[in-house]
């Protein structure tokens, strides 16, 4: 048998739910409950699109141009994004992934990240994936390998599914007070407005239609135990929750207008971030890791009925 284009596949399974983990990028290739998709997937034989499940590291999002300064030294990454004359999404969406531990519910993958042009940093990270009752939970861990502190980011871009029903007919819900309000060219913050009185309001649950969303968003609003949770209510009557800690200021929406044709608006990414787009350059959030410092976050996902 031939290897799928995002390479091994590791399968999760807890009750009625089955995800599957890809070698190709370390991110998650489909996730279902009781065979209804949680997350919209991409097909075994297909390359991952859109960044569809893949996790973001060492930054979400856009850097301009690809260029960005870090302790009195500039550096210039490769344009992953040409079209847009940015660097987008992290460095390892295409890296292979080996899985360290697994169990039937669980895996852990991890991956390398050696010094490089644009990016002259060590990172060691692994993300432990794990299903239970209350859902899939995705804890990302980075640990600084090298002898210089480095800047550092993390997201993941996994989309919600309306099931068998169009995105149009969802509602919506993220407990954000404030949208980033981003340049036409680069698509990277250049400043902040309130959503209060805005089509970007979505603190309390409405009907999305036929909006287009490709925003984020921040001050959101947490629980006692510091989690924001974002839901896309589905016409079938089901409700896909998502949560992020502490330690992601910044939620991503995207309506996926922009991909092609036949996978536009098939889920709505909500993309849990630590820092905005272009934190390289501008600050906004950004992480140093210290030599020999090591930090988790964690997001998780399900659904509820």
């Amino acid at each position: 048998m031939s290897t799928p284009p995002s390479g091994r596949q590791f399968g999760l399974h807890h009750g009625e739910q089955a995800a599957s983990i890809v070698e190709a990028g370390g991110g998650i290739r489909e996730y279902t409950h009781a065979g209804r998709p949680v997350l919209d997937p991409y097909r075994l034989g297909s390359m991952c699109d859109g960044a569809h499940g893949a996790p973001l590291i060492p930054w979400p999002n856009r850097i301009a141009r690809g260029r960005y300064s870090f302790e009195g030294t500039e550096h210039q990454l490769a344009l992953s994004e040409p079209e847009n004359d940015n660097a987008i999404h992290g460095l390892l969406r295409w890296r292979s992934w080996s899985a360290l531990e697994q169990s039937a519910a669980s895996v852990t993958v991890a991956a390398r990240l050696l010094p490089m042009q644009g990016y002259p940093f060590a990172l060691e990270v692994q993300i432990r994936y794990e299903l239970s009752d209350d859902g899939l939970a995705v804890a990302t861990s980075a640990h600084n390998v090298g002898e210089r502190p480095c800047p550092y980011g993390v997201g993941q871009h996994p989309y919600l599914s309306p099931g068998d029903g169009a995105l149009d007919d969802c509602t919506f819900e993220l407990p954000a007070a404030t949208r980033l309000l981003n340049d036409e060219r680069h698509q990277v913050p250049v400043g902040r407005e309130p959503v209060e009185g805005t089509p970007f309001d979505f603190r309390s649950a409405r009907a999305l239609g036929a909006q287009q969303l490709d925003d984020a968003f921040t001050d959101l609003e947490r629980d006692a135990d510091g989690r924001a949770t974002a839901r896309l209510g589905c016409p079938d009557a089901t409700t896909v929750e998502l949560w992020v800690d502490e330690h992601h200021p910044f939620m991503q929406a995207y309506s996926g207008d922009t991909l092609a044709p036949e996978r536009r608006r098939r889920g709505l990414a909500v993309e849990p971030m630590t820092c905005a787009a272009n934190a390289f350059a501008s600050g906004d959030g950004l992480l140093v890791l210290a030599p020999g410092e090591s930090l988790t976050t964690r997001w998780g996902v399900g659904l509820r009925g």
